[in-house]
């Protein structure tokens, strides 16, 4: 197992490479195709001016030149086209250790497949010096205007014959024709030269200098080709009106080409912009998603913990979940501390009922003045109550505070504590601390004051009692808190159910019962 790992290694470092191969040698290919493209201008540029003679004559040193280089060019290029389609079946080939004869089939049918494929007739007709630069016809057809003025003049003039115009046949200078086709201005009543008129002012007809025959014709053909013929003065000549309007359509073809590649590179960056925005939003969003999964798992998670803490039935515990997924899919979040206010109220009010019912019996007051079993007031005292938490080591109350609600503390522990100043020393000690757990209250105090009032002042709340005790957190704390005004508002109602005669004596009774608790009978 391990002894063959390392070729598998070594065959995906071979296998890579090949695969690059092909693309490596079709940059070669086309490179050479360009190269043998650029050359055919030089066949029309052997074409040249005899001045002197007035005649055509040939540039054999240029002609020897391209030819054999756009040979060799053409043979290279067949050559690595045939190289190619060999190397292109021989790495579709599954393994690497074919025999010499199987390399022989490949190369034979890689070149029977090429040359009975349509690559080969095209290759072929680009072997033709076709010329692709404008400035080379203009150049050729110069030279052909040319003559045609000369043929002309021996139309109208004896002496010379049309065969005399080629350097080969050429029979002697004829002066007579540098009055009817002279280079410095022409008489275009005898010969118009039309576009052809700058060639043949500008001496580059009889010129040798290949370079400057070539970039001055190319200058010429970009100059009209941008301006689409626009600035060409033509003669009569239909040949010539036909070259400009091939030149007026083909510089319109280019442009339109241009303004298409344009459009499309503009809306293949537009695109790609967009989907580039659209990945990044979408990347967000997923990150947003997965954040916000997260949190909304942790959320679902501490009221789940929470419910179990608080031993809620599985019945109320499916009605809680689906609340919760109902906000999860409006994509909103559900916090612990929120969770019971943003109940329905049916269940808000169930879940504290189950929870804080039992906790109320509890409650001193409740027990001395009988109320454990009037079912109705206490669940309304539980309705009324508001779920708070608290984080560890925080002052829920100072000593010295005005209290205004009642604590019943259901999850967590907190400590109260009184203190006193120690004469003669101004410092205050603390006396001593309780331990509150669940099921424990502070602030009991304060339902003894609603509940049974000795003023007017205590009924309508203007005063309400002050802690003798500070109350601070240990840990994370959940509790209910059972306001003041709220619990005013339940004794309120209860007493208002009454006629006057019973709710005057029960106001009696209560203040009874506060006398008697806040003047107890002395001994004796």
């Amino acid at each position: 197992m391990n002894s063959r790992s390392p070729q598998r290694g070594n065959g995906t470092r071979i296998n890579d490479t090949e695969s690059q191969a092909p693309e490596v040698w079709n940059m070669v290919i086309i490179l050479v195709r360009m190269i043998a493209l650029s050359l055919e201008p030089l066949f029309f540029y052997g074409l040249m001016i005899n001045e002197y003679k007035k005649c055509v004559e040939i540039d054999r040193r240029l002609w020897i030149t391209a030819i054999v280089s756009r040979s060799f060019l053409d043979i290279t290029y067949i050559v690595l086209r045939l190289f190619t389609g060999f190397l292109g079946m021989q790495f579709r080939k599954r393994g690497r250790n074919e025999s010499n004869e199987e390399g022989e089939d490949m190369w034979q049918t890689a070149v029977r497949k090429y040359f009975l494929h349509l690559h080969f007739l095209f290759d072929i007709s680009g072997f033709l010096p076709i010329p692709q630069v404008l400035g080379a016809f203009w150049y050729c057809f110069s030279i052909q205007r040319t003559v045609a003025c000369w043929y002309m003049a021996c139309e109208n003039r004896g002496g010379c014959v049309p065969n005399s115009f080629y350097c080969d046949h050429n029979s002697g200078y004829h002066s007579f024709l540098d009055d009817i086709c002279p280079k410095n201005m022409p008489n275009t009543e005898l010969f118009d030269f039309g576009v052809y008129l700058d060639a043949h002012q500008s001496g580059i007809l009889e010129s040798k200098n290949i370079p400057q025959k070539i970039f001055y014709c190319f200058c010429w053909g970009m100059r009209n080709l941008s301006s689409f013929g626009s600035n060409l003065r033509t003669s009569n000549d239909v040949g010539e009106n036909s070259f400009a309007l091939c030149i007026t359509i083909f510089g319109l073809l280019l442009f339109l080409y241009f303004l298409g590649n344009l459009q499309m590179h503009m809306q293949r960056k537009t695109s790609n912009l967009i989907k580039d925005h659209e990945e990044v939003k979408k990347a967000r969003r997923e990150k947003k998603d997965d954040k916000s999964s997260k949190r909304r798992k942790r959320q679902k998670e501490q009221i789940s913990l929470w419910m179990s803490r608080n031993e809620l039935p599985h019945s109320m515990r499916r009605e809680i979940n689906e609340f919760i997924k109902d906000i999860f899919d409006k994509d909103e979040d559900v916090y612990l501390e929120n969770v019971i206010p943003d109940l329905p109220t049916d269940l808000q009010n169930n879940v504290k009922r189950y929870i804080c019912f039992d906790l109320l019996k509890k409650l001193n007051i409740i027990k001395e003045n009988g109320l454990t079993k009037q079912r109705q007031l206490l669940h309304k005292i539980c309705d009324s109550l508001k779920p708070v938490f608290y984080k560890e080591h925080c002052y829920i109350v100072r000593e010295g505070d005005p209290i205004d609600a009642v604590y019943l503390i259901t999850h967590g522990t907190a400590w109260t504590c009184t203190s006193s100043k120690i004469e003669g020393t101004g410092t205050i000690a603390s006396l001593h601390a309780e331990r509150l757990e669940k099921g424990q209250f502070f602030g009991e105090k304060l339902l003894e004051w609603v509940w049974l009032p000795s003023s007017v002042d205590m009924y309508s709340l203007s005063k309400v009692p002050v802690s003798s005790k500070t109350l601070k957190t240990h840990t994370n704390v959940e509790a209910f808190a059972l306001m003041a005004k709220d619990l005013k508002d339940i004794i309120d109602s209860k007493l208002s159910r009454l006629d006057p005669e019973k709710a005057q004596n029960k106001a009696a009774s209560n203040s009874q019962r506060i006398w008697r608790h806040f003047h107890p009978p002395k001994e004796g």
